[in-house]
């Protein structure tokens, strides 16, 4: 643990608080110890939309229940 914190250039605290997840910790050594432990490949993941469940639920609940096309505004064609 120390050998990685020396490599990161950050304190053990630190990477303690890395390992549990903690949000005070900056999102760049977030990136410094996982390109540090092999695993740069998986910081696309973390800004991947697709992946946030949480997120997508929510933008799900603000669509409107019902939209409703007015005359004028009918696309060209429609009946």
């Amino acid at each position: 643990m120390a050998i990685a914190a020396q490599r990161a250039s950050i304190s053990r605290t630190t990477l303690t608080k890395i390992e549990k997840g903690d949000p005070s910790v900056a999102v760049g050594l977030y990136a410094t110890v996982l390109f540090l432990m092999g695993m740069a490949d998986r910081l696309g993941d973390l800004a991947d939309v697709k992946s946030d469940a949480v997120g997508l639920r929510l933008e799900e609940e603000r669509l409107p229940q019902r939209i409703r096309i007015g005359r004028r505004q009918r696309p060209t064609g429609a009946v």
